[in-house]
């Protein structure tokens, strides 16, 4: 039974794209698919205790850039921990990466998404602007209408239905990677991760 990674992200976190390559090396090696879960952050942190950048105390926002500048250079992942765009709204980014899953499927939709974090925190670009989102899916080869189909009711729904998901669940953070019920906070659990995807499956037929 082919095992999956439940990846509960917002396109805006510099974690989820720090993890991105390593996370689908990951899921190729151990035959997983990854089911990309954009969730709306603004949701999920008043409900699970979680704070705005903006919000949190001065001395956590500093030692966050240490801590960027540090795993960029340990995992050689290109990142600009202040970037020209941030913090910035990633809804519209988010229902595109739903719309691409749903029409083109898993694999085109994790090249967006990397091309999102990398929009963001490595090229200075602004994905709140359509432009901007349109030239990602070109960038991609992925068809321009998609940016029409982000904007349909049944993206909404999903968008709202995988962020409920990540609440009923426990997810509190960005990224979160759901193994069979088990939850795995941050890039930094990849190794976790990959551990798991090794065991056995507790879900699986005569477990």
């Amino acid at each position: 039974m082919r095992r999956s990674i439940d990846c509960y992200f917002a396109p805006q976190s510099p974690w989820t794209y720090l993890g991105h390559a390593r996370l689908c090396a990951i899921a190729e090696a151990a035959k997983a698919e990854v089911r990309l879960r954009p969730v709306d952050l603004g949701t999920v942190f008043p409900i699970s205790g979680g704070l705005p950048l903006a919000r949190r105390a001065p001395q956590r926002q500093a030692y966050r850039l240490v801590e960027l500048a540090r795993f960029s250079r340990h995992l050689g992942v290109p990142l600009n921990p202040q970037p020209k765009f941030f913090p910035v709204a990633a809804d519209d980014a988010a229902r595109l990466i739903i719309a691409v899953d749903d029409q083109d499927g898993t694999a085109a939709a994790l090249r967006l998404a990397g091309a999102v974090f990398a929009a963001v925190w490595a090229q200075q670009r602004n994905i709140a602007d359509p432009a901007v989102l349109a030239a990602l899916l070109a960038e991609q080869e992925l068809p321009a209408r998609r940016l029409d189909h982000s904007l349909s009711q049944a993206v909404q729904e999903r968008y709202e239905a995988y962020t409920q998901q990540a609440v009923d669940l426990g997810v509190f953070g960005a990224p979160s990677y759901v193994i069979d019920g088990e939850i795995f906070w941050g890039q930094d659990r990849l190794d976790f991760v990959e551990r798991a995807l090794q065991s056995p499956s507790t879900t699986s037929e005569g477990a």
